[in-house]
């Protein structure tokens, strides 16, 4: 009988042992959470890229520059432009692209975005698909054809008011058709110009508008020095920097890029793509 009631009270430890260490018949233990629970809790959530929230009416947010926390950070933006009746020029030789702009910035190692019509990626889905899916870059968009969406917008067609959203969508499928992944819900005004009926019409389309603090006024321009100064004269923490991705409307860019970049981060500047800037 001693031999069976110590057999008996080394069942009854092992057992105490094991409801110890949680086998509780698949519940969790009284006084916490379950080891599953635990580690779920303990995995970051994926967030996407930042956005603003929609104004007064939903009318659809506008992003100019990085807030006080930003430091001493800067945003290049370029934008590639095509309009969707441009391509009998491009058939004739016409450059709308600047792939050896795309090629020095990733040499120089400068975080951008790039905002794409949907006609540009249309017409380059190679570089669309690469620029898209090369973590240095973020595409936003543009709009499908760079028409205007307000009038007397230096003299661009005007998209009508009932296919603004509409636009902007199309703008999007071309870019994932193109194979392009980093694309951001981001978009830019054809010339920058907007009012609260554009915004209103593109609140469907729920996407956060970003505008720009220093105009580097690379289009159309012949002198990459006046550029490059214009840029480093405007700068400011946080600032958001507008140029152009377009061989045959910004032939000088690359030039002006080229001595942008090595005097901002003389003066301690670090580059950032949109998405990062919006966080602060």
């Amino acid at each position: 009988m001693t031999r069976h009631v110590r057999v008996l009270a080394a069942l009854a430890v092992l057992s105490a042992a094991l409801t110890g260490c949680g086998d509780s018949g698949g519940q969790p233990p009284a006084n916490g959470p379950s080891p599953a629970r635990s580690v779920a809790a303990s995995v970051p959530a994926v967030k996407g890229p930042p956005t603003l929230a929609p104004g007064a009416g939903g009318l659809t947010p506008v992003f100019a520059r990085g807030g006080e926390g930003a430091g001493k950070t800067v945003a290049l933006t370029f934008d590639a432009d095509m309009t969707a009746d441009q391509g009998p020029r491009a058939a004739g030789g016409e450059r709308f692209d600047n792939p050896s702009l795309i090629a020095l910035l990733r040499r120089l190692d400068v975080p951008s975005t790039v905002f794409m019509t949907g006609r540009w990626a249309e017409e380059y889905p190679t570089q669309a698909k690469e620029i898209g899916n090369d973590p240095l870059f973020e595409i936003a968009n543009h709009s499908y054809s760079h028409y205007a969406f307000t009038p007397d917008c230096y003299g661009l067609p005007v998209v009508g008011e009932e296919r603004m959203a509409s636009d902007v969508q199309r703008a999007f499928a071309a870019f994932e058709k193109a194979g392009a992944r980093n694309v951001v819900p981001y978009f830019r005004f054809p010339g920058g110009c907007y009012d609260d009926k554009a915004r209103r019409a593109l609140a469907p389309a729920k996407v956060t508008a970003v505008q720009w603090d220093v105009v580097s006024g690379d289009a159309f321009a012949t002198d990459a020095g006046a550029v490059a100064r214009e840029v480093l004269t405007g700068v400011k923490p946080g600032s958001l920097v507008v140029m152009h991705c377009t061989r045959s409307a910004a032939p000088v860019t690359e030039d002006a890029v080229r001595r942008v970049v090595p005097e901002l981060r003389k003066r301690g500047y670090r580059f950032v793509k949109v998405s990062e800037l919006m966080r602060h």
